[in-house]
């Protein structure tokens, strides 16, 4: 398709007849979930560790994108699938489900625009291979109305920034889904971050250099000062000590930050959120059963051990946590366990979506 303007002028008033977070409660997560059977889930939990809701999914699925006003979310495939869910949070019921073009996947990710009016979704354009971004028109019951470059291969996490613009992660991985996961240019691969307009344009790549391109960045927020931080993947030399957490300012410089007991992540950065007031950063190592901890200025903190710390969220006073057996409130370096019910093993990502 050919890139289109589609932001501009968007209108920003159109939640009006739709329920809003603050109509279904407070300190709502999702997140995917396998069960012992296979079965593969949407979750819904609490802060508290209540599961509010459940809905089944076709494969396993990976991260969500909750609406800025209304109480409606989208829960996206893991790569290399091609369908992503569209939710009512209050019910947690199914209300729309987006399929990609032939020829492309979903990488996972997707973020809504600052009005509302549009959903953009990371996707793979295998044959070509290209990362490509995909546009989904949400008042026209998230109709798919373009596409557009995401500025390298391999476009995992996007998001939006705080003055609407968005950063994407391109992990510069190229793969297709005649090899499942497999990875199929690992020796050539280039990582790099890219910054987008609000109407598609590419204004910033950054990119690693030497063989620090090899340092796939996958997962991203934004800390307190407004910079993208990065939790990193490597797939250079196995065995080699090597960054696992950047953080890029606005403009394009970035800088790798350092902890030293970055091994213990084994090399597998998994998901990255800083605090609700800026002051920490956590990272999390499912390989690894670890998270770090950094200070609003990159510099790092403890480190806890924590079986299979996969997904982490921003939550009152610190931050929430899936790991096995249920979930972890860290706050203040205290951490209190939740059990949750149901053997589930988690996806990468845990979602704060009211």
């Amino acid at each position: 398709m050919k890139r289109r303007h589609f932001l501009i002028g968007a209108g920003a008033g159109i939640a009006s007849a739709k329920l809003g977070w603050a109509d279904i409660g407070s300190s709502l997560y999702l997140t995917a979930g396998n069960r012992p059977d296979n079965s593969t889930w949407l979750v819904g939990v609490s802060i508290s560790g209540e599961i509010r809701f459940t809905l089944p999914l076709p494969s396993r699925g990976h991260a969500a994108a909750a609406h800025p006003f209304r109480a409606e979310a989208v829960a996206f495939a893991r790569r290399p699938g091609n369908f992503a869910l569209v939710l009512d949070c209050g019910t947690g019921r199914e209300i729309a489900r987006l399929s990609t073009p032939e020829g492309s996947h979903f990488y996972g990710h997707g973020a809504f625009t600052a009005d509302g009016r549009h959903l953009l979704t990371t996707e793979n354009a295998f044959d070509v291979p290209e990362g490509r971004i995909g546009v989904w028109d949400v008042e026209l019951g998230y109709l798919r109305v373009g596409d557009f470059p995401s500025g390298g291969l391999g476009p995992h996490e996007i998001i939006r920034l705080r003055d609407g613009r968005f950063a994407v992660a391109n992990g510069g991985i190229q793969t297709h889904p005649d090899f499942q996961r497999a990875k199929l240019n690992i020796p050539t691969m280039q990582t790099n971050l890219s910054i987008l307009s609000e109407s598609s344009e590419i204004l910033e790549t950054t990119e690693f250099p030497g063989d620090m391109r090899q340092n796939s960045i996958r997962h991203i927020d934004t800390d307190g000062q407004g910079n993208v931080i990065a939790a990193l993947q490597w797939q250079g030399a196995p065995g080699r000590a090597v960054p696992l957490v950047a953080r890029f300012a606005p403009g394009g410089g970035y800088e790798f930050l350092s902890h030293p007991d970055t091994a213990r992540l084994k090399q597998y950065a998994g998901s990255i959120s800083a605090s609700a007031d800026g002051d920490r950063i956590a990272v999390t190592g499912p390989k690894g059963d670890h998270v770090l901890f950094l200070d609003g200025d990159g510099r790092p903190l403890e480190a806890s051990s924590l079986p299979v710390a996969s997904g982490v969220a921003k939550a009152p006073g610190g931050f929430l946590i899936t790991c096995a057996g249920g979930l972890v409130r860290w706050e203040q370096g205290r951490t209190v366990e939740l059990p949750v019910d149901g053997e589930w093993s988690w996806d990468n990502h845990l979602v704060r979506v009211s």
